[in-house]
């Protein structure tokens, strides 16, 4: 049972977490001055320590060099006895299992680090077979250029070994590599061994200089987590290294990983600047449930438009003449890098609105093939009676590959931009004649839209069968014929907020996600790990769950993963909104 670290933030597979020892330590971290290790059992059996609450013990252990085999690491792998003080055992991939540790030291890790596919594979099985409140230790292979890419893999702590290694070998380390002492001009660093001309500098001052980089680059992952922005840095920070820039590609392919630990929702924005981007977790999340959970329900010709640099898209000049020219005779849906396609209901919900792109007036080959896909995806799932592409010319071999996989004939009202006067009186013309749907049916549909994504396809079926709104949008409330309140829109995130009425009506639905059984209290502000009993593996952080008990029904955001709450012995599985006793 993990007693002595908890996860407080997560962002992807890295997380801010925390070794409750005498002194608290903020990982991701060094270890160097918090572990002690108790020594190896290869050369004589070592007797178990007594521990110490204010550092973490590494028990006896055999460690295992990379690429042994598997039957001599199963043979000569040590048992692990408990002990009553902040703990660590030693692991390979192949002895990796939940020993009820603290901390877990991967065995092996120099023969891994620098190879991205070994690197992935291992960091990966690894950090699935120990606890998910357990932290991961790779000893002798951290640098300030490629601790970032560690974190983003799921490493929790590092030493400062290899920086103290090539200060004694003269060579001076930065967040983008590393050069030679004797030939550097000028000392890129303002760090206290920094503070004399480069010709002064000797090797001690650069192995000193080492040390404070990596400790300097350890805080600017600890903030970059917090703030929900380490992929953003990563994808400029770890290009100076092929082989980082090849370990977040392969990440990028462990996606069932990475998607189970990355929230549903965020408060940064995130930022598109390279092909690379295409392939995070948030941008194909978006269009897997779109193409997948998405059901167009507006009985009107299809219209899709550019995106605006203003989100939502709604709120832009741009979209304002599309809705003019419109008027509610088509369904408007938006097309862009790097999200996809983005019906109008699911403009508020995340990331459609929380995106910034770099804007060429070109499209790459990476982009085309992507938003083709998902486009072709989205309409082999919804029928329309009719195919408007009101679009500008860089647009348009997306649509024409649309066109000839399909067999879908588009009819173009562009003249020379989308929003020139001919293009926009095109766009009325060719909709002329088409009934227009009502506001009540746009809102509708809206809340149903975005309970599927949120929840499930069907899930806006199952909770607005009878549905009644109030307010504006986009602060949509959503009541039942009786005029009880089943859920808000959160505007920010494009989410629902159940209510208590909500929440059970969800519990009698038939889509059986985003619920959680818990063991017999009633929540008060919040439920932890240890209460949970069992939780859907659909659960995201971010996401609306349903708690139920044998004493208590309660609703709130998530602060795990699904897999994570039931597996956890420390942390807040979810804030609670509302609780109802039974």
């Amino acid at each position: 049972m993990t007693e002595y670290f908890e996860v407080h933030h997560r962002d992807g597979a890295a997380r801010v977490g925390e070794l409750r020892l005498s002194e608290p330590v903020r990982t991701p971290a060094l270890a160097d001055d918090v572990v002690d290790d108790a020594g190896s059992q290869w050369p004589e059996r070592r007797e178990l320590p007594e521990g110490d609450p204010s550092r973490v013990t590494i028990l006896p252990h055999r460690g295992f060099p990379s690429g042994t085999p598997e039957e001599v690491q199963e043979a000569f792998a040590p048992e692990y006895p408990e002990l009553d003080a902040p703990s660590g055992v030693v692991v390979s991939r192949e002895t990796a299992t939940d020993f009820g540790s603290d901390v877990y030291v991967l065995s092996g890790a120099q023969g891994i680090v620098g190879h991205a596919e070994a690197f992935v594979e291992t960091i990966v099985a690894v950090r699935e077979a120990i606890p998910a409140d357990s932290a991961l230790y790779l000893p002798g292979v951290a640098t300030p250029a490629n601790v970032a890419t560690l974190a983003y893999a799921g490493v929790d702590l590092v030493d400062t070994d290899r920086a103290v290694i090539r200060g004694t070998q003269g060579k001076y380390l930065t967040g983008d590599g590393e050069a030679f002492l004797e030939d550097l001009a000028e000392l890129p660093c303002s760090c206290p061994a920094c503070q004399q001309p480069a010709e002064q500098a000797d090797r001690e001052d650069c192995l000193e200089h080492n040390v404070n980089a990596l400790q300097a680059e350890l805080a600017r992952v600890r903030e970059r987590i917090r703030a929900g922005r380490l992929r953003d840095y990563l994808e400029g920070q770890a290009r100076h290294e092929q082989w980082l820039t090849a370990t977040f590609r392969r990440l990028d392919q462990q996606y069932a990983y990475l998607e189970q630990r990355t929230p549903i929702v965020r408060r940064a924005e995130l930022t598109a600047a390279s092909d690379d981007t295409l392939r995070r977790v948030e941008i194909q999340r978006f269009a897997e449930r779109v193409t997948g959970r998405y059901r167009n329900r507006f009985d009107a010709p299809l219209v899709l438009v550019p995106c605006s640099a203003r989100k939502p898209y709604s709120e832009s000049r741009s979209h304002g003449r599309f809705h003019d020219a419109i008027q509610f005779r088509g369904h408007t849906v938006s097309m862009t890098s790097p999200i996809g396609v983005v019906p109008q209901e699911l403009e508020l919900t995340y990331p459609a609105q929380h995106y910034d792109s770099v804007v060429t007036g070109r499209w790459s080959a990476t982009e085309i093939e992507f938003v083709a896909d998902v486009l072709e995806a989205y309409l082999e799932r919804n029928d329309y009676p009719r195919h408007i592409a009101h679009l500008p010319e860089d647009y348009l071999p997306i649509v024409e590959r649309v066109e000839d996989r399909l067999g879908i004939d588009f009819e173009y009202t562009v003249a020379e931009h989308p929003t020139d006067a001919d293009s926009l009186s095109n766009l009325a013309s060719t909709l002329s004649g088409e009934p227009k749907y009502r506001k009540r049916e746009r809102q509708h549909n809206t809340l149903r839209a975005i309970a599927d994504y949120q929840f499930g396809e069907g899930a806006g079926d199952e909770l607005f069968e009878d549905l009644h709104i109030e307010s504006r949008y986009p602060k949509l409330r959503a009541h039942d014929a009786d005029g009880e309140q089943l859920a808000a829109l959160v505007p920010n995130y494009g989410t629902l907020s159940l209510t208590l009425a909500g929440a059970k009506r969800w519990l009698d639905s038939d889509v059986p996600t985003k619920r959680a059984a818990i063991d017999d209290f009633v929540p008060r502000g919040s439920v932890l790990a240890p209460g949970v009993v069992d939780a859907d593996e659909d659960i995201r952080v971010g996401d609306e769950v349903v708690f139920e008990g044998p004493s208590a029904v309660s609703v709130g955001r998530a602060e795990m993963s699904g897999p994570e709450m039931a597996e956890s012995t420390r942390g807040i599985a979810s804030e609670v909104r509302h609780t109802e006793t039974r």
